[in-house]
């Protein structure tokens, strides 16, 4: 392993951690002897980062030298703790393991009041029934919203019928229950939502339909949003 490398999973783990952690637990999830370890440690201290303790100690991370200072207000602090934990509940691990590695990183450039102030939030969250993990890759269905690249379904309706169809991905939408996808469908040539607990497969295609998913986005939401009750009009989470 590259040392660049090896001092980014160092930081990271200083970062996660809960702290002090010792040298033997740093040294475990980053996988190098205890010496390399201290050499390590000298080496990001030499570079700016702010490292508390010693050996026999532990250690923990007070400005990290990846990330500039970050000054929120308390009730930015709340929102940002809420939202975070929201994402956890979500049912899927990759974006949960996110939230909490983005929470360990802006906390790690706080001032210690502000620090103790996201560890300890008065706004908490928590979720009688936890959406249950969707069966597809949803990292796969990400990737061809980024990508703007087609992708092949199996899709299982309500009658249990299923139709393998090419669709255009836009966008994944979080209800309370389940997660949904709008896209394109090119079976139908029109606007659909699919449940995509009822996705039993997905493959992506090499077929890109860059740069239209922003545009077409704009056009399903305000299709949705036609003749709908202003209290149940979807915006997008960029505007």
């Amino acid at each position: 392993m590259a040392r660049s490398d090896r001092l980014f999973r160092l930081l990271q783990a200083l970062r996660t951690l809960p702290s002090p952690v010792t040298a033997a637990r740093l040294a475990e999830e980053t996988g190098v002897s205890l010496r390399s370890l201290y050499r390590d440690i000298d080496c990001l201290r030499a570079a700016g980062a702010v490292i508390d303790g010693e050996r026999g100690f532990g250690y923990r991370l007070t400005e990290d030298i990846a990330l500039p200072p970050q000054t929120f207000t308390r009730l930015e602090i709340e929102a940002l703790v809420l939202g975070l934990a929201e994402v956890q509940h979500m049912g899927e691990p990759a974006l949960a393991a996110a939230a909490a590695a983005v929470l360990s990183k802006v906390t790690a450039t706080l001032p210690d009041r502000l620090q103790r102030q996201a560890l300890h939030a008065a706004s908490q969250v928590y979720r009688f029934e936890r959406r249950d993990p969707p069966f597809i890759d949803v990292g796969l269905l990400r990737e061809a919203c980024w990508q703007e690249r087609a992708v092949v379904i199996g899709y299982v309706d309500a009658e249990q019928q299923r139709t393998d169809r090419q669709v255009l991905p836009l966008a994944i939408v979080y209800l309370e229950r389940m997660l949904v996808l709008l896209a394109w469908c090119c079976l139908r040539q029109d606007f659909r939502k699919f449940r995509v607990d009822r996705i039993a497969d997905i493959r992506m295609t090499e077929e890109s339909f860059r740069p239209r998913r922003v545009p077409m986005l704009r056009d399903f939401v305000a299709y949705l949003n036609a003749g709908a009750p202003a209290a149940s009009k979807m915006t997008l989470s960029s505007q």
